[in-house]
């Protein structure tokens, strides 16, 4: 298997088993340099164990993969040098402070030692860590141990960076701003590949992956993952009681799915089938309160539901 000089990462037929149990079946894809790519899919579909092999912690089963143009099989111990990976479990020291700790990983990964202290000051700036250099890891919130852990994950300037579940476990906001670093790693030309569960995280990705019991269900933008998926309008409607509005949607012709959205239902409605009215009307003579009915823009979770149960 070739990859060209764009291609940062590919991977044919990747597959992964541990006895009768397969994590990860057949998967195949192309991530080019520079892109921040999401791959997405529900705890245990197969997201950890096909970033462990892509980083040459686990060998696969068979298939193949080239990261950095190296061979994952043949080549593990290189490509674990060109890499960054933070891990769900990223290994900080809690009792070294921020900068023993950052300056612990560039001994790990060979930083050459006239160049540390630049290369430290860079990190500082970039994960906002300038204020809290001298502080012991202990006293980090979940947020800032998020960006040390990034920190160190970059301290040798690696040209790939795997996310592994790097917002699980932390506050909304934190969330939106380590999609921030994310973003500016991306515009000085590190290629990120990030694992997650959250839906909404995936719209700000370039290109997204669906994982479901080990298999690669699409990969594509976000625009073109709802184009050629979801062959309708979204609608959010006001239902009481909404579980059972929920269900009797779900199996209603003219409704491709039905999902809910908050404390609303949410469906992706055949063109030409409903009217809001005529809707309305249906739900109401089956003894529902219908409330307000809106179209909205689909999401990436809509495409993911109907993948799923499809």
């Amino acid at each position: 298997m070739e990859a060209d000089s764009s291609t940062i990462i590919s991977t044919r037929d990747l597959t992964k088993r541990f006895g009768d149990f397969t994590a990860v079946d057949g998967v195949t894809f192309e991530v080019q340099r520079g892109e921040v790519v999401g791959y997405l899919g529900p705890n245990g579909s197969g997201k950890t164990t096909t970033i462990r092999m892509l980083c040459g912690l686990l060998r696969p089963t068979s298939g193949s993969a080239q990261v950095v143009g190296l061979d994952i099989a043949k080549h593990a111990d290189q490509i674990k040098g060109q890499i960054g990976y933070m891990s769900q479990k990223f290994a900080l020291y809690d009792d070294l402070t921020v900068r023993e700790n950052l300056e612990f990983y560039a001994g790990v990964y060979d930083v050459q030692e006239s160049q540390i202290k630049s290369r430290l000051d860079e990190i500082y700036h970039l994960a906002g860590l300038e204020e809290r250099i001298n502080a012991r890891t202990v006293t980090l919130s979940g947020g800032w141990r998020q960006r040390l852990a990034l920190g160190c994950a970059l301290v040798h300037h690696p040209p790939l960076l795997f996310l592994d579940e790097p917002t699980s476990g932390v506050d909304p906001v934190a969330r939106r701003e380590f999609w921030d670093l994310i973003y500016q790693l991306a515009d000085t030309g590190t290629t990120v590949f990030v694992t997650t569960h959250y839906m909404d995280e995936a719209e700000h990705c370039g290109r997204v992956g669906f994982m479901l019991d080990g298999q690669l269900l699409a990969f594509d933008t976000p625009h073109d993952l709802k184009k050629h998926h979801l062959k309708g309008a979204a609608w959010t409607l006001g239902l009481d009681p909404l579980l059972e509005g929920v269900e009797i949607l779900s199996k209603t012709p003219g409704i491709v799915q039905a999902r809910l959205n908050g404390d609303q239902a949410q469906a992706i409605i055949v063109p030409g089938e409903w009217t809001p009215e005529t809707l309305a009307s249906m739900l109401t003579s089956r003894g529902l309160s219908v409330g307000e009915i809106k179209t909205v823009e689909p999401t990436l979770e809509d495409v993911f539901t109907l993948l799923a149960h499809g």
